[in-house]
């Protein structure tokens, strides 16, 4: 007798970014994108890459998304997702929710309410969105007690971002570590790759059960999805960031998107002339920025009593 086959796993990037990601908060002065990447391109990458589906998980925007449904009408394989940035009220402590599965109603109704990550998850979520919580120890600082932090966030959301592309492998074995044990949650663990540039789009991904869109979405719901791809490293983040670099000279120069005027380039260009003898400074703040992390990581270890991993240099994995 032919044993019956089991459920087919799909694979997406659940996080990932085009050049409706806004401008970087990061030397305002420049105006340069936070992207560049265009979503078509976007989707092609991804598709090529091995993912089932595809989404465009820009800052506070479903633009991306837009656009890409608009080229791809009906497409099935294209989610309509989003990143949130919300506030934990009273604390000032930001968080992304990568929020999929979403409507242009819910993106303009979730507005009003991203100074308060609670009521913002529970509107999406009574609509159907499944919510992801990404990289949670990104922006904590130790703002409150990080059991609160995470008994706090944990409940709102139905799977947490384990393996961030551009994370140390530390801080995503501390994100596995708390979602599999923290107070019996069942949150699922997602992948993805915050990829800025095409080179990362679809390094790390998602994995759940279904043969559509929407059984995907549920299995997430669901927690039933697992999460596979590399961990971030310093070369990986300054690779990143001398991309988008590269990405906004072609910009001033007409050569991409820049959302610019004529006026506002050619101010940049002057700004980013008297700035070339210290183009060396991002890959500097790359390596400070990852050792702060990694120093981080390992205080939230030893507060939350979660074993360390050693990582595998070779293979990325923990």
């Amino acid at each position: 007798m032919t044993q019956a086959p089991g459920p087919r796993v799909m694979r997406a990037d659940l996080h990932v970014h085009s050049l409706h990601s806004g401008f970087t908060r990061t030397l305002r002065l420049f105006r340069s994108r936070d992207c560049y990447s265009s979503p078509e391109i976007v989707y092609r990458t991804a598709r090529a890459r091995g993912m089932d589906l595809v989404t465009i998980t820009d800052h506070d925007s479903i633009d991306g998304c837009l656009e890409l449904l608009a080229g791809h009408p009906g497409a099935p394989d294209i989610v309509m997702g989003e990143e949130i940035e919300c506030l934990v009220p009273g604390t000032g402590v930001r968080v992304h929710l990568g929020a999929l599965g979403l409507t242009e109603s819910d993106h303009r109704d979730v507005q009003p309410l991203r100074a308060d990550v609670f009521d913002a998850a529970a509107m999406l979520r009574s609509r159907g969105v499944a919510l992801v919580l990404h990289h949670p120890f990104h922006f904590f600082r130790g703002e409150m007690d990080v059991r609160s932090y995470l008994d706090r966030l944990l409940p709102l959301v139905h799977a947490v971002e384990v393996r961030n592309a551009t994370m140390v492998a530390a801080h995503n074995h501390l994100a596995a570590a708390v979602t599999r044990g923290w107070n019996g949650s069942r949150a699922g663990e997602t992948g993805g790759s915050d990829a800025h540039v095409l080179r990362h789009v679809a390094t790390a991904f998602t994995e759940a059960p279904g043969r559509t869109r929407d059984e995907f979405l549920e299995s997430l719901k669901r927690g039933e999805c697992r999460a596979a791809g590399v961990h971030g490293t310093s070369g990986r983040l300054a690779f990143e960031i001398y991309g988008v670099v590269f990405n906004y000279w072609a910009g001033l120069l007409g050569l991409r998107p820049s959302g610019l005027t004529p006026a506002q380039r050619a101010s940049a260009v002057g700004c980013s002339l008297m700035s070339l003898p210290f183009q060396f400074i991002p890959f500097l703040v790359t390596l400070l920025q990852k050792r702060d992390e990694r120093r981080r990581v390992a205080r939230w270890q030893r507060d939350l009593q979660v074993p360390g991993h050693r990582h595998n240099r070779r293979t990325g994995e923990g």
